[in-house]
């Protein structure tokens, strides 16, 4: 199988987790930002991820993705509940990391930005949605002694460093791909179970962090 993907997407790291956990080979090709015509020709739109499963046949939807991989051989990895908590947080969070996290994506060495073109299409993009990367970069300091608190309260929650809850599930594909983007971020203090987890999902997805570009 390929996988299609952009390296700081959220999204594609949650599709490229379950081939960790399970320990399925696949192929990553990592699309250029401003590659539009590659995505459009495979599904329609421009997206990512993108499965090419092996009967040659496309799949996007980075859940979509994760259930197909997960259950291709009939020993469904994720079979753990779900709970409230990890959902609420997340959605609290998500209400302003992306102003830490984007304007520090476009400064960094992705695959997906080596080529200028590639990196201005991407921050004209988000920068249209976003506002003004410099004047959320003077910011940081504030947003990184906010996702600091809420990672204490997060600590609370994690019940085993190989699973959030305890048992694999839904929940870590959503958890740990943001939890692998904020290592982008310099001076983020990280609570001990939080870290713990953190580096041992890393481990168990074959996914690296980002602490060696951090800004």
């Amino acid at each position: 199988m390929k996988l299609y993907i952009y390296d700081h997407c959220p999204y594609c790291v949650k599709a490229r987790m379950i081939f960790g956990l399970k320990n399925i080979p696949v192929e990553l090709i990592t699309l250029l930002n401003d590659d539009e015509a590659t995505p459009v020709r495979l599904i329609g739109q421009k997206m990512a991820p993108i499965l090419q499963k092996d009967d040659s046949r496309y799949l996007p939807e980075s859940l979509d993705i994760v259930h197909y991989v997960d259950k291709v051989d009939g020993k469904p990895l994720l079979t753990g509940d779900r709970k409230p908590a990890i959902e609420e947080w997340l959605r609290k969070v998500n209400t302003y990391v992306d102003r830490l996290l984007i304007p520090r994506f476009a400064k960094s060495p992705f695959d997906e930005f080596s080529t200028p073109e590639a990196r201005r299409y991407f921050i004209e993009k988000k920068e249209a949605k976003l506002g003004n990367f410099d004047e959320h970069l003077a910011h940081s300091a504030g947003l990184i002694k906010k996702i600091s608190d809420d990672l204490r309260d997060l600590d609370k929650l994690i019940v085993k460093p190989n699973a959030v809850n305890g048992e694999l599930s839904e929940d870590d594909i959503h958890l740990f791909p943001l939890l692998r983007n904020l290592t982008l971020v310099a001076g983020i203090a990280w609570p001990t179970r939080v870290a713990d987890y953190r580096d041992n999902m890393a481990k168990q997805t074959q996914i690296n962090l980002l602490s060696s570009i951090a800004s």
